[in-house]
């Protein structure tokens, strides 16, 4: 059983309430654990590996919140294809809605649901997009038949059927040497990376009678500032 992250059990710990949740750790999750440059990138590393060890389903998926350009939210889930101290990277037709409401308000909200474990972790920040040499080199990553459907699909426009849908990818493939050809395919000129550039890190953590712990990093002025927050 993990003991925690922190060294040691913080001196705020309530005597009563050191009993592991359905992550595995006793001890509760506490400013403390949050270090480094940023403070939140191990922890979210730590967080993010014990997913996949505990065989959650598409740990590196994540909810993506987004604003159109009249005000509306819209959220989805989406997958991170890269986290490092600069922030959180997924990958998506600029002309799809979440394009469209990324060029209107370039901001974003994501949060990762590691509901099995109890745990949750939620960034909020500017999106900025990534360079064409990162959007490449992740495309050159893609299995063949996901970059033919990439280009096959005019994301989140209507079409008039599975079988249209179909016929439209099957064209496109026999266009670029099928599935199995060995032609590259080139990247969508409407396709790329985005990153988001946190301004706020939330870590959440379930514990008994809905008690749950939640520590909050801010950047403020340049330096990041942690609070626990009450549940």
């Amino acid at each position: 059983m993990r003991v925690g992250y922190g060294g040691g059990i913080p001196p705020n710990v309530g005597d009563g309430d050191r009993a592991a949740g359905a992550d595995g750790v006793r001890d509760n999750l506490d400013p403390s654990w949050l270090r480094g440059d940023p403070p939140w990138l191990d922890l979210f590393g730590v967080w993010l590996r014990e997913a996949v060890e505990a065989r959650i389903p598409e740990p590196n998926a994540m909810v993506l919140g987004t604003v159109d350009p009249n005000g509306v939210p819209n959220t989805r889930t989406v997958l991170c294809k890269g986290a490092d101290a600069s922030g959180v990277v997924f990958f998506t037709g600029y002309d799809s809605d979440k394009g469209i409401d990324l060029a209107a308000n370039p901001v974003a909200s994501v949060t990762f649901p590691w509901i099995a474990l109890e745990r949750q972790v939620h960034f909020r920040g500017a999106v900025v997009p990534v360079s064409p040499e990162d959007t490449e080199a992740y495309w050159r990553m893609r299995p063949r038949g996901s970059q033919l459907s990439a280009l096959a699909s005019d994301q989140s426009r209507p079409i008039g059927s599975r079988h249209e849908l179909e016929a439209k990818a099957a064209d496109i493939a026999a266009r670029h040497g099928g599935l199995d050809g060995d032609d590259p395919i080139p990247v969508p000129a409407d396709w790329g990376g985005y990153r988001l550039e946190p301004a706020r890190v939330e870590f959440w953590q379930g514990r008994a009678n809905r008690l749950h712990n939640r520590v909050r990093l801010s950047l403020i002025d340049g330096v990041w500032q942690a609070a626990r927050l009450q549940p």
